[in-house]
Formats: C-alpha cells, sequence, structure tokens
C-alpha cells in the first residue's frame, strides 16, 4: 500500500505529532510525506516528498497574528499550481493533518482522505467552545483543509470520533521533577514584552523560548533560548509550570507530566480560544490578555495550586491501526 501524509507546517503541533505518528504508518506499506506552511521550528527526521509554501499565518509580537505579514506571504498562484502537481492516483491512502493543499486538491478531484488531526475535533459540536459565537471562524476551521473522513484529537474525548492527545513517546519516558523554575512559550509575544512583568517576581526563575531569537541569553531572572525541541522537552521535564498560548500539544505534554499550565490564547484566534475554554473546563487556569496587571497574574497562578486530574493513555499505535483498517482502499469508494 502506498500513503500519502500531509502535514500543516504552520506553528509545532503538528509536526511534533507527526514524529509519532509517522513511524507507525510506515509499517503499513511505503509512505511518502508532505509538509506545507513556513512557521514551525521543528522538523521530521524522515525526508520529505514534497515541501510547498502553503497558506500559514505570520506569529506577531503582540500576542497576535500579524495580517500584514500574512498576507505578504500568501501566493495563491503557486497554491494553485502545487494543488495540481501531486499525483494522487500513485495512492492508496491519503491522510491529512490540517493541509489545504493536498485537502483542497482531493475535494476538487472528488478523491477520498482522512483528517488525523486536532483540527477535526472541531467538527464535532460537543467540543468546548467559548461563549461568544464565532459564525466566520468556525467556516475556516470546518473548511481550511476539509476531507471526506475524519479522526480528531482533544483534551478529552468528546465525540465517538475523538481521541485523546498524542503525547510523543520522548514525553511520555521523561522522569519529571519540579526545579523551581518556570518555562515560558508565547510564540506570539516579544521578548521584551514579556521581560517587563517577568522581572516584576525576581525571586522567580523562568526559561522562556522565543521564535524572535538565534541565540540564548540571560537577563537577570529570565533565560531566553531559541526553540528546540531537546531543551524544550527538558526544560518541560523539570519545571514547576508552563506559561503558554492556546495551543494543544504543548499544553496536553504539560499536563500529562503533571505540570500546573496557564495559557493565554492568541487574539481573534478561534481555535486557541477554543482551546482555552476546553482546558478552563478542566481547571487550567486562562486568561485573556498581557496586561498592566499580568505580574500580579502570574504572582497568583504560581501561589495557587493546580488541581487537574487528567489520564491520556498511550493509544497512538492502536489508532493508526484502526486507520488502516477501517479506511484503507477509501480512494476509489
Amino acid at each position: 500500500m502506498k500513503i500519502l501524509f500531509a502535514i500543516q507546517g504552520t506553528g509545532n503541533g503538528h509536526i511534533s505529532r507527526a514524529r509519532e505518528i509517522v513511524p507507525l504508518l510506515q509499517k503499513y506499506g511505503e509512505l511518502d510525506l508532505l509538509v506545507s506552511g513556513s512557521q514551525s521550528d521543528v522538523s521530521l527526521s524522515q525526508p520529505l516528498k514534497y515541501r510547498f509554501h502553503g497558506f500559514s499565518y505570520i506569529f506577531g509580537k503582540k500576542g497576535g497574528i500579524d495580517y500584514w505579514k500574512t498576507f505578504k506571504a500568501m501566493n495563491l498562484r503557486q497554491l494553485w499550481k502545487d494543488m495540481h502537481s501531486i499525483p494522487f492516483k500513485d495512492y492508496d491512502l491519503i491522510i491529512n493533518d490540517f493541509e489545504p493543499i493536498t485537502a483542497w486538491a482531493c475535494r476538487l478531484k472528488k478523491i477520498n482522505s482522512v483528517s488525523l488531526s486536532h483540527q477535526a475535533s472541531f467538527l464535532s459540536p460537543k467540543s468546548p467552545r467559548p461563549l461568544k459565537k464565532e459564525k466566520y471562524a468556525e467556516l475556516i476551521l470546518k473548511y481550511y483543509a476539509p476531507t471526506s473522513h475524519h479522526i480528531g484529537f482533544h483534551f478529552k474525548a468528546y465525540d465517538d470520533f475523538i481521541y485523546t492527545p498524542v503525547i510523543r513517546s520522548e514525553i511520555r519516558v521523561l522522569n519529571p521533577t519540579k526545579n523551581g523554575y518556570y518555562t515560558v512559550y508565547l510564540p506570539a509575544v516579544d521578548d521584551k514584552l514579556l521581560l517587563q512583568h517577568l522581572h516584576a517576581l525576581p525571586n522567580v526563575q523562568w526559561e522562556v523560548f522565543s521564535k524572535h531569537q538565534k541565540t540564548h541569553y540571560q537577563f537577570a531572572n529570565v533565560l531566553v533560548k531559541p526553540i528546540d525541541n531537546q531543551s524544550f522537552n527538558k526544560s518541560l521535564e523539570n519545571c514547576e509550570g508552563l506559561l503558554t498560548g492556546g495551543g494543544f500539544e504543548g499544553p496536553s505534554e504539560a499536563l500529562f507530566l503533571g505540570k500546573k499550565v496557564l495559557m493565554i490564547p492568541m487574539k481573534n484566534q478561534f481555535e486557541q480560544e477554543c482551546n482555552a475554554e476546553a482546558a478552563r473546563l478542566l481547571g487550567v487556569k486562562v486568561i485573556k490578555k498581557i496586561d498592566k496587571n499580568f505580574s500580579k497574574v502570574l504572582k497568583n497562578w504560581i501561589d495557587t495550586e493546580q488541581k487537574v486530574e487528567i489520564e491520556f493513555p498511550d493509544q497512538t499505535a492502536w489508532i493508526v491501526d484502526t486507520l488502516i483498517q477501517k479506511f484503507a482502499g477509501i480512494k476509489n469508494a
């Protein structure tokens, strides 16, 4: 069997999950990998068959998306060309992790494909949403990378096609301890803005992983590092807690390791607002923005015990096996 696995390259979560799923898929046949997008700081160890610019939003430095840079990075002509460059007839199964080029090409050519992503979980109305309705944002989630079949991941199994998060093997084998410092990953926030607030708590040590730095530096009680998978895993293993955005994989891994979490979803990013609401219902601390009271919020979070009891069983191999058994051959169904 020949399989095409198309992966979204925006952010680190999709690639991180793929690092766990790719070796499992390779057991079932010849696997080709496709990645589109340009905002990931981690990579796959396996070679790519296709690498496309795709359509990615660009992180800003003020807690949200830089829409101007995102607009300038768009290339619709290339997007259309890439959609028609993939020889879909060569594949028996097409799996998609929120990757728009492959998803839309399959839709236009009336080829079946299977989503295997966190975003697929939002196709169920049972997945938590914030109180404020966002019809336009819901449409983006539904049609950004549409597929004919769906397997989703979320903090809980909210529906019959949704499973708990894929926790990477390299995270599962860690021996978490609490060494007094806090890990920070807020890719859409400028380091300088963070430092203003983190320095207000001089007795607390912070390790900040930044998309905006190429070398590490220490400034008082804050150590700033460029993003590196191994270094981040080590920091997460031994920290007291994780201060992060409204992503999915990072908070999931922190909760799995028994760490307290404080989430700040990106502004005007509906998916992250949904993630934050789901996490809040679990007992995770969530705030909307960084403002003049942020230092007080941090102090309160540090001083307050987080009570989140949750289990993320190791079922990735079973999910992949179930996918193969159920959907192999659907292309021509």
